[in-house]
């Protein structure tokens, strides 16, 4: 539960504009905590920081445990003694939208050769270091510096498609490949060593602005994912390892066919046997590297749609109660208080709000939602409470000026004036809804960069119903101007965001009190208040 109010901003690592062609955890990062703290923003937001598979997308990675090795800083690595600043020079520059598979090319190899330096080096603590944090996370780190090394040597097939005896796990065959490619295995281990000392540094720096790190958890994982491969019994596969059912939503009024995701379902009725001991895992790993955790489609841990896999669409799919409640009272056992987000937007029953509330996790609202008709109304500041987090928008959404340009019709415009006010110019809209979002009771306000940037529909981050040309967004490194930091600073304290604390009141006993009203020195009235 959310007791105090805060303001943040909605960002993902790889918009930052860093060098060589993709955001990362260098200089650009601390740059924007920096503006973060002169605006007293007190959260940054970021999306899932695996690493991403085709596509690109955030919530579709190849393992739910490890970091996106293309988010380590090289200027870091540089600045560490791990590569040469001419090993560098040459690369993408800062301004230009993400380029995923020229990062790939460039920056990999030099990550690759950043890590087999580190291995090579005498420094005692850091390889004490290093071996301390293989063995704290090797029951995910083992298996997922295998899958990378398997799944390159396999032409990046996916893991069912690799020879027989490694999509099925034959320890012979394993223990044979551990032995040929060890190097490339301690390599990998190593970027993922770098990958969290650069986060965790940069997580430190954030704290000691007094800024919180929110992270996103997608609840589902990718059938092609070091996840699957490694713990196929935690999911519902036939006897050739292919999903039997799979992810999705129900038909609705976007989709008449509904969504079919094609995430493999999970085996809930053997992790409850096991004490939910893959989520448990799972959480702790998200846990050290966030403050608050945004759980994705929420409503699924309440109950799920389930798809037959031979289906083309969701249509014909069902409901299927899942033990949400016994995974978060296992999580809260084993892991203490859970700083959790609902992202319960969509379809949300009675028994998802009481699942949420149960567990005090704020919601979410969005106010661009919030216009379209009376039902519609929940995502307005009038319907709000304070344990929640209100957005003008997420990163599924236009942003706000692209969604008043290109996405309203008449008559939403006119419900957004009567709602908000009048406009001088129709651009005013962002900063009306910006203010209206801070101005709410909900505890937690968090703007997407892109808004406060007054950026059109050429800032979107992802349009959920296009496949290609997502992710890719950046701001360039002039526009964190000092005026919007005021401007932001100034929201943030009429609205009581910014961590003010009242003076606590001094009480003065009746007889000082009266010797005040009457003039008599103070000194004697405090003396005899002590006597």
């Amino acid at each position: 539960m959310i007791t105090e109010r805060k303001s943040g901003v909605l960002l993902h690592v790889t918009s930052l504009p860093s060098y060589g062609g993709i955001g990362d955890m260098g200089p650009a990062a601390y740059e924007f905590v920096e503006f973060l703290a002169s605006a007293k923003q007190r959260l940054w937001q970021v999306l899932p920081l695996n690493p991403t598979g085709y596509g690109n997308s955030p919530y579709a990675a190849i393992s739910a445990f490890a970091g996106n090795p293309l988010l380590i800083s090289l200027e870091r690595l540089v600045r560490d003694g791990w590569l040469y600043q001419g090993e560098i020079e040459g690369l993408a520059g800062h301004g230009d939208p993400t380029d995923f598979d020229r990062a790939g090319r460039e920056k990999q190899p030099l990550i690759e050769r950043a890590a087999k330096r580190f291995l090579e080096c005498d420094n005692t603590i850091l390889q004490d270091k290093f071996a301390r944090f293989c063995d704290a996370h090797a029951a995910w780190l083992t298996d997922y510096v295998r899958y990378v090394v398997l799944r390159r040597m396999h032409d990046y097939a996916c893991w069912c498609d690799w020879a027989p005896e490694f999509a099925a796990r034959d320890p012979k065959a394993l223990a044979k490949f551990d032995d040929e490619r060890c190097q490339e295995l301690d390599i990998e281990r190593a970027v993922q060593f770098l990958f969290t000392e650069q986060w965790c540094a940069l997580k430190t720096f954030c704290t000691s602005r007094d800024i919180a790190v929110m992270g996103d958890m997608a609840i589902f994982v990718n059938y092609d994912s070091a996840d699957v491969w490694t713990n196929k019994e935690v999911f519902r596969l036939d006897k050739e390892f292919k999903p039997t059912v799979v992810s999705g939503v129900p038909p609705d009024y976007f989709s008449v066919t509904g969504q079919r995701w094609g995430n493999p379902l999970y085996d809930w009725k053997l992790l409850e046997k096991t004490k939910f001991t893959w989520w448990v895992g799972r959480v702790r790993r998200q846990m050290e590297l966030y403050d608050v955790l945004r759980l994705d489609h929420f409503r699924g841990f309440e109950a799920y749609w389930e798809i037959d896999a031979a289906a083309e669409t969701a249509i014909d799919g069902k409901w299927v109660e899942a033990p949400g409640q016994k995974l978060f009272k296992q999580l809260k056992k084993e892991l203490g208080e859970l700083p959790f987000v609902a992202e319960d937007l969509g379809l949300i029953t009675a028994q998802v709000d009481e699942l949420r509330e149960e567990f005090g996790m704020p919601g979410m609202r969005v106010l661009q939602f919030g216009f379209s008709d009376r039902g519609a109304h929940l995502h307005l500041p009038h319907r709000f409470v304070p344990n929640m987090v209100v957005y003008t928008g997420t990163h599924d959404n236009n942003t706000t000026l692209g969604w008043w340009y290109e996405q309203l019709n008449e008559a939403d415009r006119a419900n957004v004036v009567e709602y908000l006010g009048p406009l001088q110019h129709p651009n005013d809209v962002v900063w009306a809804m910006i203010r209206a979002a801070e101005r709410s009771v909900a505890a937690l306000c968090i703007l997407p960069l892109q808004d406060l940037l007054h950026l059109g529909s050429d800032g979107r981050m992802n349009t959920p119903a296009n496949p290609a040309g997502n992710w890719s967004w950046r701001y360039v490194p002039e526009a964190l101007h000092p005026d919007l930091a005021q401007k932001l600073l100034a929201i943030t304290e009429i609205t009581d965001r910014d961590g003010y604390v009242e003076p606590e009141e001094v009480l003065v006993e009746p007889h000082v009190v009266e010797a005040l009203e009457s003039q008599a020195p103070v000194e004697q009235a405090v003396e005899e208040q002590h006597s």
